[in-house]
């Protein structure tokens, strides 16, 4: 089987990239390993460039339908409240923050891309060779895949003009090619879960509003979701094994609970119920690492999202970093077949050289947040308090808002 491109991987970046080519008459393939969608909420913001971003593929309006408007945050100290912040400035047609589980979003390109190219997409198959011609070999890269599960030394060959690695962070693309990664282990771990909302998604309020609370033990963040549900987010001491709804809801008893007691009615009014461990439909512990691919176009493949970077979770730009990655590389696929090494091609260097940029600046920014809210001898979490109400105070939050909102990424 012959494609003009070959991606391997169907997580949101992968399914993005396909549906783009496939909007553009390319003939498309897509690999992934699973043999069935996720059905977990992973992932769940939506900043403003990634709806532009969806907005390309005309699934801007139904991923709005399904999610939910985040217009405005609250910044909640260890023992008074440090500010609000609102999104309403941030970009002229999305001035908020989508929150939609990964499985929905993912959901949504999949079904676009096989309306656009029926049976483009192949669960359940794994690549395990991968054979790029040679500099003056005009022919195509040969991929071999087989079944998941099967052992025995059998494969198949496919081919492709293209192959572009949306395998994740384990990439098994970028390890064929022999593409090297710089990567920095920060040790910082979190705890997450999604559960019932007591209150509806805008706590004690109408309106959708997501939490920070920086607490001396570690940040707490909580953010609402669509059909009456919450992501709680909490740090911890150490990796957390095993999982448990139960020991989360402890931790953000722990760190709620003294606060709520002491000061309930000093604005407090407005911020969530804590959640019943009962309702839990997802419970996930994950520690932080930045990992940077050294290339992302070697040969005839390139790699884009997490393949290339991976960042911090915290402040949600993976996703969105990824589709800028697919918006930027899709014009440069399309220019026609290839022939030798993408390196040597008008633009490959410059989009290579552009995208390791914005990777690395928002590795930087989630790595900021992620400091912020790390634990705190109670000093120097004072200092940080009366620092981060003193700009909550000030216009600087709305250059805040801005930033947190990933508009430094522009518009398509």
């Amino acid at each position: 089987m012959h494609a003009d491109i070959l991606i391997v991987g169907a997580g949101p970046v992968g399914l993005f990239l396909a549906g783009l080519l496939a909007s553009r008459g390319q003939e498309v393939i897509v690999l992934e390993r699973r043999e069935h969608p996720r059905e977990h909420s992973r992932a769940i913001g939506l900043h403003p460039p990634a709806l532009d971003a969806l907005a390309v593929l005309s699934l801007d309006r139904a991923a709005v339908d399904e999610g939910l408007a985040v217009r405005r945050g609250i910044g909640d100290g260890d023992g008074r409240r440090l500010g609000e912040m609102t999104f309403e400035g941030v970009h002229s047609r999305h001035p908020f923050v989508l929150t939609l589980p990964q499985s929905r979003t993912e959901r949504l390109l999949a079904e676009h891309l096989e309306r656009l190219a029926p049976g483009a997409l192949h669960r359940g198959v794994e690549v395990v060779g991968l054979d790029q011609p040679g500099n003056d070999d005009g022919g195509p890269v040969r991929v071999s895949v087989r079944p998941v599960g099967e052992t025995g030394s059998g494969s198949e060959e496919w081919t492709a003009d293209v192959v572009v690695a949306a395998d994740g962070a384990h990439s098994t693309v970028r390890r064929l090619a022999a593409i090297g990664t710089d990567r920095k282990d920060w040790g910082d771990s979190y705890l997450m879960g999604d559960f019932a909302d007591r209150e509806g998604p805008g706590g004690r309020g109408t309106e959708p509003t997501a939490v920070i609370q920086l607490h001396r033990d570690g940040v707490v963040e909580s953010f609402p979701l669509p059909g009456g549900q919450r992501r709680w987010v909490v740090h911890t001491s150490r990796h957390q094994r095993p999982e448990r709804a139960e020991d989360l809801v402890a931790l953000l008893r722990e760190r709620q609970g003294e606060r709520r007691g002491k000061r309930r009615e000093e604005n407090m009014s407005d911020l969530p119920e804590l959640p019943d461990p009962a309702t839990a439909t997802m419970v996930r512990s994950f520690s932080v690492y930045r990992q940077l691919a050294r290339r992302m176009v070697a040969g005839r493949t390139v790699l884009i999202g997490d393949a290339a970077h991976a960042i911090s979770p915290i402040g949600g730009q993976g996703m969105t970093l990824g589709w800028l990655d697919a918006l930027a590389l899709a014009p440069l696929l399309a220019a026609g077949p290839a022939s030798g090494p993408l390196e040597g091609r008008p633009g490959f260097a410059a989009w290579e050289r552009s995208r390791q940029g914005a990777a690395l600046r928002a590795a930087r920014q989630a790595e900021a947040n992620m400091l912020l809210g790390r634990p705190l001898a109670a000093i120097i979490c004072r200092g940080r308090d009366g620092l981060a109400r003193g700009v909550m105070a000030t216009p600087l939050r709305h250059r805040l808002a801005r930033l947190y909102t990933m508009g430094w990424a522009g518009q398509p």
